[in-house]
């Protein structure tokens, strides 16, 4: 059936005048892609991170007493730390940016049909203007918004925009006619870009084009600039912070007492030697600078891109692409999870749940009846047309029934097409000889046209009744006047899903499903995949108090009341994109880390202002532009796992602190107590280095590649006001560190004191390789921290750590054995080897002790 409209609109189409008028005032058919940063502003905000920029005062005033003292290997190895962390974490994010770029690519001359001066002719997309009459039907995408002139059987994916799969769209008869009468999410005579013509065709006049359309606002919308700041840097900001004033205070109050000291003890201060007081006083500032630069842990921005930069590899082979490093970490932060149901939740290929094949399979006409009585065609398990009608043929499909051979077979004599007055179709098929004519349509409609006993009627009313509660498109078929089946038909629920939702709320984390789909659609699904349970479904889903709301309802709560709702919320249904980001922006003001995951452009403003956008691979480049990071699998099961990384992507970060500032603070006390007693740090220049070396890239290295594990998923997710560096680990540095401090200085006062003949270069070679020696069984310790499992427990699949160890120790054995006059070393026997290394392997059994004790402990809990 045809409809008209009685407006004012020329279906002839625009002159090639008007079409020129019409793209001087409202400009192509484009959408203006997101402003590109250049690559120079792209690295340059690398060095935004809070320790990068310490850094970065250190290596300042570092630089200045180099020239002063012409000594430039610490200043040289502070800037190499810097530009390393900054050009590793520059390379993977343009490297991803690349790959996202060619998941996004755009094509904006694809070939629409338009009616220009009374003629049908094809065109760009990106040539459409406002005036335009623009002819659609079914497998079109529709190029620009437009209201509709004529319409038969039109039926339009709106998913992309509403999550609602097909929109029944017609020409507007009466003007009072209202979106809230048919309960759709836009009116029913206006077609919108980027949505899919599913069924029937329509020619409707253009009213908005490029970014003025629906999706074009959407995408404005999703790249405004957010203040939203990820857990980690605001970590990192307080670690700053913190080693800013420790740092400071600890070097001003050591020049303080020990400039005093001098000045009380020395009798050069009752002199007029004003040049030798100077140069006391520049060897205290340059020791306090000293002490400055060995409190900032140099090698944490290294550790911290590293461990971002691997996990985004590894990301990448499990189908999640990252584009944004600090995104793997901050999704082991996040306390909520806003997911869209269409395509994420959900198949977004409609099939057919009941009947049963063999119940259907007793009449021989109802095959028959879905191949003839249908418009839809299948090309392999894709569907070309309207998928309900293509979830019937797949039904045949899979029953080994070619619907092609059917259509060959039979002759099909009379249609009468789908209207939405008439709430069927129905086909008159030659079948042996005699006309049958079968319908299809809305099981009311179709139980009418058939004679039926009350309790055969009330038997399928019954079943009706069931299908509708779990949200399936019902589907009645009869010939000649017989009952002959209902189809209930759904949007399944991906397989993962399920078991996906009870992993997150194991680990703590809340799923709210947000999506244009109906209440009741809505509902179903949260309940199947146990984001609601019974005793919420029976409550009114359009009151506001309840965990189920609409879209309507939700924009109608003030801010304050939309404020209080908000962490209550389950599922929300009819929900347009503003609703989406105003739910985002609420939960974030209640100091909740929101990742959201969509597929449409309806999606993109709140996967933008989300901490995390999740966009799937099969969805709109809107989306994906607007996302940290995409699914390549269309997984939602995939977003547990990235939990899983980012969770564990965080412990390895403190663990790297904890090593780290275990030996900073074991060198800031031996510079403490060697001003004390008047000899400087025992080591080289040259072992300097090579220790820094271990503690920055090999610690980084091998703590950063450390695998995940699956024990964080039965934790609570962290507290982001928490401070990165825990009680127990900030109470761990301080002992280890003391106790690293009290053998080396004894190692120090033993051979400076005791041994006959001093501190020689060999008694230096053994305290050099002591030194390392610690660090190196403490990396089993901080492989170690937060969990009271061996250092041995998996040992075999950290093969990252193991391959660091081989360095450290293989090195470590070069450089004693062979690195001469340039390490100041000169060699060292088996017997010492054996002792330096079976002496301070009580690093790693004192901390296996201290870990079987605390499991001991457990069990008996």
């Amino acid at each position: 059936m045809t409809e008209n409209t009685s407006g004012n609109h020329s279906l002839a189409g625009l002159s090639d005048e008007q079409v020129v008028a019409s793209r001087a005032r409202h400009g192509e058919n484009v959408l203006t892609p997101p402003k590109k940063t250049s690559l120079w502003t792209l690295y340059l905000d690398k060095y935004n991170d809070p320790i990068i920029r310490i850094l970065l005062v250190a290596a300042a005033i570092s630089l200045v007493f180099a020239f002063i003292e012409q000594d430039f290997v610490e200043t040289i190895g502070i800037f190499l730390a810097i530009v390393f962390a900054t050009t590793v974490g520059f390379y993977f994010e343009r490297d991803a940016a690349r790959k996202f770029n060619m998941l996004t690519a755009m094509d904006d001359d694809q070939q629409v049909k338009v009616r220009r001066g009374g003629r049908v002719v094809e065109i760009r997309r990106r040539d459409v203007v406002v005036g335009d009459i623009v002819l659609i039907e079914t497998g079109d995408e529709v190029p620009a918004d437009g209201r509709l002139a004529q319409a038969t059987d039109l039926q339009i994916d709106e998913s992309s925009l509403t999550g609602e799969p097909i929109a029944d769209k017609r020409v507007q008869v009466d003007e009072a006619e209202t979106d809230a009468a048919d309960g759709a999410t836009y009116s029913v005579d206006m077609v919108l870009r980027s949505t899919m013509v599913m069924a029937g065709r329509g020619e409707y006049v253009v009213t908005a084009v490029g970014d003025a359309t629906e999706i074009g606002q959407v995408a404005r919308q999703s790249t405004e600039t957010t203040a939203v700041k990820t857990p980690l840097n605001m970590q990192l900001d307080k670690l700053a912070v913190m080693i800013s004033k420790v740092g400071a205070g600890v070097a001003i109050a050591a020049f303080v007492l020990f400039l005093g000291h001098d000045i009380l003890t020395d009798s050069l201060w009752h002199t007029r030697d004003y040049m030798h007081m100077a140069q006391m006083v520049l060897k205290y500032f340059m020791m306090a600078v000293t002490l400055i630069v060995m409190a900032v842990p140099e090698g944490l921005p290294m550790a911290v891109t590293l461990a971002l930069a691997l996990n985004m590899r590894r990301m990448l082979k499990s189908n999640n692409l990252v584009r944004k490093l600090h995104a793997c970490e901050t999704m082991g932060a996040v306390t909520v999870i806003c997911t869209d149901k269409t395509g994420t939740l959900t198949q977004n290929r409609m099939r057919v749940a009941q009947p049963a094949a063999a119940t259907a399979a007793a009449d021989p006409l109802l095959d028959i009846a879905i191949a003839l009585n249908s418009t839809a065609e299948l090309n392999g398990q894709e569907v070309i047309g309207n998928p309900t009608e293509g979830a019937l043929l797949l039904w045949l499909q899979d029953r080994g029934v070619d619907y092609r051979v059917l259509r060959r077979r039979y002759e099909a004599t009379a249609r009468e097409p789908f209207s939405t007055e008439r709430k069927y179709m129905s086909t008159t098929v030659m079948v042996d000889g005699t006309a049958h004519r079968f319908v299809k349509g809305a099981p009311e409609i179709v139980m009418d046209m058939c004679g039926m006993s009350p309790e055969e009627r009330t038997a399928i009313e019954q079943t009706l009744s069931a299908y509708q509660r779990q949200a399936m498109r019902t589907l009645a078929f009869a010939v000649d006047g017989r009952f002959q089946q209902v189809f209930a038909i759904s949007d399944p629920v991906r397989e993962e899903v399920p078991a996906a939702i009870r992993r997150c709320h194991d680990a703590g984390i809340e799923v709210k499903i947000v999506t244009g789909d109906t209440a009741a659609t809505a509902a179903e699904i949260g309940r199947q995949i146990g984001v609601v349970g019974k005793e919420e479904l029976s409550t009114n889903p359009h009151h506001p108090e309840d965990a189920l709301i609409t879209g309507p309802a939700w924009a109608a709560l003030s801010d304050e009341d939309a404020f209080r709702l908000a962490p209550s919320i389950k599922v929300m249904s009819r929900a347009r994109p503003s609703d989406k980001q105003r739910l985002v922006e609420m939960l974030q003001r209640h100091g909740e880390i929101v990742a959201v995951t969509g597929d449409g452009t309806n999606d993109a403003p709140a996967l933008h202002h989300a901490h995390v956008g999740l966009s799937l691979g099969s969805g709109t480049s809107v989306a994906k532009e607007a996302s940290d990071m995409t699914l390549l699998d269309d997984s939602f099961g995939s977003i547990v796992n990235a939990v899983m990384w980012g969770r564990s992507l965080y412990k390895n970060i403190q663990r790297f602190l904890y090593f780290q500032l275990v030996v900073n603070l074991t060198a800031l006390l031996l510079v403490l107590a060697g001003s004390l007693v008047g000899t400087e740090l025992p080591l080289t220049v040259t072992q300097i280095l090579w220790v820094n070396l271990i503690m920055d890239t090999f610690a980084a290295m091998a703590l950063a590649s450390l695998p995940p594990s699956r024990e964080v998923m039965g934790e609570a997710p962290r507290n982001t006001a928490d401070f990165i560096l825990s009680k127990a680990m900030f109470r761990g540095i301080v002992f280890t560190g003391a106790a690293f401090f009290v053998v080396l200085l004894a190692f120090l006062i033993y051979c400076e004191r005791i041994l006959p003949g001093g501190m020689g270069t060999h008694e230096l070679t053994l305290f050099f390789t002591t030194f390392v020696m610690l660090q190196f069984w403490n990396l089993f310790n901080a492989k170690c921290l937060g969990s009271h499992h061996s250092a041995f427990r998996r040992l075999w699949t950290d093969r990252g750590l193991l391959f660091v160890l081989l360095i450290i120790l293989g090195g470590q054995w070069l450089i004693v054995q062979f690195g001469g006059r340039m390490f100041r070393t000169d060699g060292m026997s088996a017997r010492e080897w054996l002792m330096v290394v079976g002496a301070t392997s009580a690093v790693l059994w004192l901390g296996e002790a201290y870990r079987g004790v605390c499991r001991l402990l457990e069990r008996k809990r």
